[in-house]
Formats: C-alpha cells, sequence, structure tokens
C-alpha cells in the first residue's frame, strides 16, 4: 500500500495537517469455512493487503470521510442515531457507536482511506475497514486500553447491527491478531486459539479470484445459518438433557438422530459444517507434521463440501478447481462466503506456472475474462504505521 498516496489525499481533501496512519489485513482462510458462527474451529492467517486510513481528530463532533477508491466524501455526527445510506460509510459508523459503547469517548475525526484487498473476492474488505477503524479509535480516543477481543467483537457488531450480515468472528479476529508467517487456528466457541508457522517449503499459496461478485447483503448466506440454527433446535428438542448451543456440540450419531425431523436440506447443511469440524482437525495434525499433501487433500474435499451439501459455489469457482486438479495442484477449494469470489490453492512449486498459466487461459476462453491472480503473503494485523 502507498502511504504517500494515502498521505497526499487526506492533506488534498482536508485541512493540510497531517494525521496518523493505521492498517489493517485481509485475510485468507486455509479451512474451515461456514464453522465461524456454528461455534467451530476456522484457520485464518493475516495477508499482505488491507485497508490504510490517516486519521486525525478534528476538534469537532462530526466524523468526515473520503474514500480514495470511490472519490467519495461522507459525513455523520458522532452521536447521530442515523446510519449513513453509503454503504462503505456503514462499517465505520457501525466501528463509532460499537466503541462509543465501549465507553470510547469518541470525538469527530477527519479520516482518508484505500484498500487493495479486491472487493468481493472474500478476503474480507469490510473487516480489514472495521479493524482499521477500531484500531485508530482504539489508539486516538481510548490510549489503546480496549482490548484486541473487544475490537474484534465490535466489528461483528458492526456487520450485525448495521449492514445485516449476521458474520461470526473470523474475518475480524484474523485482521486484529494476524502475525506474519502464521496461520491461526481459531475456537469459536471458546475464543481459544493457537499460532501455526506457515512456511510450507516447495508449496505456494496463490488466490485465483473469478472476479465474479461477491455480496453477502441479502444473499442466501443468512439462510445457510437459519438452516444450522433449526438443527440445533431440533437436537435440543430431541435431546432434552443436553445443551445444544451450535452445531459445534452435535454428534455424528446425533445429526442422524434427528434426520426424520428436519428437512433435507438442512440436514445437507449440518452434514458439512460436523464435517467440516473433522477435517479443520485433520489439517491441524497435518501442519504439525509438515504433511501438506493431506492439507491439499482436506481442502478439496471442503469444496467439495461447499459445492454440493451447502451450495455456495458457482460455476466459475467450480471450473477454477477442476483446472486445478487436473494440474496436479495439491489443493485447492472455494474460499470466504462463497457466492463468488476466490479460489484458494496450495501449489507444488514446479506446477506452480503451468498452472497459472492454464487457469488464466481456459478461464478466459469459458467465460470471457480472466482470472486475477492474487499470491498470498501472510502478514501481520491491524497496527499503527506511522
Amino acid at each position: 500500500m502507498d502511504i504517500e498516496r494515502v498521505r497526499s489525499r487526506f492533506i488534498k481533501h482536508f485541512d493540510g495537517k497531517t494525521g496518523n496512519i493505521y492498517w489493517s489485513p485481509g485475510r485468507i482462510n486455509l479451512i474451515g469455512e461456514h464453522t465461524d458462527y456454528n461455534g467451530g474451529y476456522v484457520f485464518p492467517g493475516a495477508v499482505d493487503t488491507g485497508i490504510m486510513a490517516e486519521v486525525r481528530p478534528n476538534g469537532l463532533n462530526t466524523v468526515i470521510l473520503y474514500s480514495i477508491d470511490y472519490k467519495d466524501k461522507v459525513e455523520f455526527k458522532v452521536d447521530d442515531p442515523n446510519i449513513p445510506r453509503t454503504s462503505w460509510a456503514k462499517y465505520i459508523y457501525g466501528i463509532v457507536q460499537e466503541m462509543r459503547a465501549l465507553g470510547v469517548d469518541v470525538k469527530g475525526f477527519n479520516a482518508a482511506f484505500s484498500g487493495d484487498v479486491p472487493n468481493g473476492a472474500g478476503m474480507s474488505s469490510s473487516a480489514a475497514l472495521e479493524s482499521c477503524f477500531a484500531f485508530a479509535i482504539n489508539d486516538l480516543f481510548a490510549n489503546g486500553r480496549i482490548s484486541k477481543w473487544d475490537m474484534v467483537l465490535a466489528g461483528q457488531a458492526t456487520e450485525h447491527k448495521y449492514v445485516g450480515v449476521n458474520c461470526g468472528i473470523m474475518d475480524q479476529f484474523a485482521s486484529i491478531f494476524g502475525q506474519k508467517g502464521k496461520l491461526m487456528r481459531l475456537d469459536c466457541r471458546s475464543r481459544e486459539f493457537e499460532y501455526f508457522p506457515f512456511n510450507p517449503q516447495g508449496y505456494k499459496l496463490v488466490l485465483v479470484n473469478s472476479k465474479v461478485k461477491h455480496e453477502l447483503v441479502g444473499s442466501p448466506y443468512n439462510d445457510r445459518r437459519q438452516s444450522c440454527e433449526n438443527v440445533v433446535a431440533a437436537l435440543g428438542k430431541h435431546f432434552p438433557d443436553k445443551k445444544f448451543e451450535t452445531l459445534r456440540d452435535a454428534t455424528w450419531t446425533e445429526l442422524e438422530a434427528v434426520k426424520p425431523e428436519i428437512s433435507a436440506e438442512d440436514y445437507t447443511r449440518a452434514h458439512f459444517v460436523l464435517g467440516e469440524k473433522d477435517r479443520v482437525l485433520a489439517v491441524s495434525d497435518a501442519l504439525q507434521k509438515g504433511d501438506y499433501e493431506t492439507v491439499g487433500k482436506k481442502m478439496y474435499e471442503t469444496h467439495e463440501g461447499l459445492s454440493k451439501e451447502y451450495e455456495v459455489s458457482c460455476d466459475e469457482l467450480d471450473f477454477l478447481v477442476n483446472v486445478a486438479k487436473e494440474d496436479g495442484v495439491s489443493g485447492s477449494r472455494i474460499m470466504g462466503g462463497g457466492f463468488g469470489g476466490c479460489t484458494i490453492n496450495l501449489v507444488k512449486d514446479e506446477v506452480y506456472d503451468k498452472f497459472i498459466a492454464d487457469a488464466t487461459a481456459k478461464f478466459k476462453a469459458q467465460y470471457g475474462h480472466e482470472p486475477g491472480i492474487i499470491p498470498v503473503v501472510i502478514s501481520d494485523g491491524s497496527h499503527k504505521v506511522c
């Protein structure tokens, strides 16, 4: 990200004075999709693309924002009860309100920001935006006293209350807690997490962006979550002596026991979630052994489940995974909430160039445009740049 680009726009659109510059990354998730809101495990890492913002208190009660990428300016009162109509401003407005709810005396500020996370690619540009402004507000108005976890939860609450996406905590967690060269296995129920060094010798991680619009608001995303909640409710009725908070609490035997009592669709969704819980733990063991071929095999299994059971893939993503299989790529799957975006691919060095060339040429021949190629570098989480 170009610091000078952000600074020059900040100076141009405000009073000529400079502020502090903050950075928050997007994320990848190696495995563990649609498990976060089910209390399961995820395996994310922060990346080297994200959101950069220059922020300076303005002595007013007004937040004045300039989106460099959209060339758009929005302002609102800190205590304004009305959510801004501009979609990108809702995320920052929500963070302001959630940080105030944590007891931070948020004052007015000027901010200019830019991002290089591809929108709609499933890399959580929205969580990066939320995390960047949560970190900035914490630094400027709370002397850093708000914990990382509270900033994560403020981002999640922003999605729920002001944007309309009932997301889990993985995206904000990865953006805030990320460390260079490490993936994190997060237990979304207990919030316990562990760093795993990720430096696969002889392999590369690369995203292939279908450029199919990835939009979760008003999408079937919330329907999938409802299916999972339906199954949890059925489990609670069938097994009254056991407490089921999420699908994380269910066993395969218990799921089969309630199969006659739930819809076929809800059963299939739950079947994927329980399988994904098992796959994340298998990948944890494989990583500790340096067994990246097993990691890749589990990635393919996850894609099959996301495509056929959870039904959040699309033709373009299935096409890219098939190209990966044909080229001998170790692992490939859809990444993110679904309905578009990227595949994440674990590729041996010796097949990398051929895979990239084939994915580009074959996809263009089939769909009329080239996919985006995004090499992955695992990087640090939210921080103050200067």
